[in-house]
């Protein structure tokens, strides 16, 4: 498969590039800043031998359209930095309205903020137990986001949301899913390293599960 990874300078978005060309799939990596052919390894040095880079901006719909031209899927991985949390919306509409253009299956890497609690009607976004308040400017975005995504009838969208704790960690190759439910573990813990998340978004980019959807990700 071909897929067009935007937000590939980030952390996940760098890890579920890795991972796709580690199963074999033609990677195109996207971000803000073309990257002149260097790539940020994980390990944060950078590589002379990185595949394609494309500058665009995903606010920016026939940017994203032109870019996704030829490939399967976007995979939109952008994470807004502190104090730009407002920009979520306008990229997730961009990248929404670039996948129709380009008629490209588009997964969106979201947040835990509109997941419900397992068996209940309230969600994290609510709850400071899972998202403290800190990060609440950032819920608040993935609930907008998520609210973009589900006005984009024409799209084939499926987002995907981690759990409350979502960082580089350990590969251990494991992962359970909860649909639009918060993934807690037995242990009262919700979390999962972004390298077994990146293997979870590829299982879900070889074999659909969710069409205009949520699929929760965890541990």
């Amino acid at each position: 498969m071909k897929i067009l990874v935007i937000g590939a300078s980030g952390a996940c978005g760098r890890r579920v590039a890795t991972e796709a060309e580690a199963r074999g799939h033609t990677v195109t990596r996207a971000s803000r800043t073309r990257r002149g052919g260097r790539h940020l390894s994980d390990t944060g040095r950078e590589t002379l031998d990185a595949p394609t880079w494309v500058g665009l901006d995903a606010a920016e719909a026939a940017a994203v359209a032109q870019a996704a031209r030829g490939h399967d899927v976007i995979l939109g991985a952008t994470r807004p930095a502190r104090g730009h949390e407002d920009d979520v919306p306008a990229a997730t509409a961009g990248l929404a309205n670039g996948a129709k253009q380009a008629d490209v299956r588009l997964i969106v890497i979201g947040g835990a903020g509109p997941l419900l609690l397992p068996g209940s009607t309230s969600r994290a976004i609510d709850h400071e137990q899972w998202v403290p308040r800190a990060y609440s400017q950032a819920a608040a975005a993935s609930v907008e986001q998520l609210q973009v995504l589900e006005a984009a009838v024409d799209v084939a969208w499926t987002y995907l949301a981690p759990p409350a704790l979502f960082q580089p960690g350990e590969r251990t190759g494991t992962y359970r899913t909860g649909g639009t439910e918060l993934v807690i573990a037995a242990d009262g813990t919700s979390l999962i390293s972004m390298e077994d998340f990146a293997i979870a978004a590829l299982d879900e980019i070889e074999a659909p599960t969710t069409h205009q959807g949520v699929l929760s990700i965890g541990s």
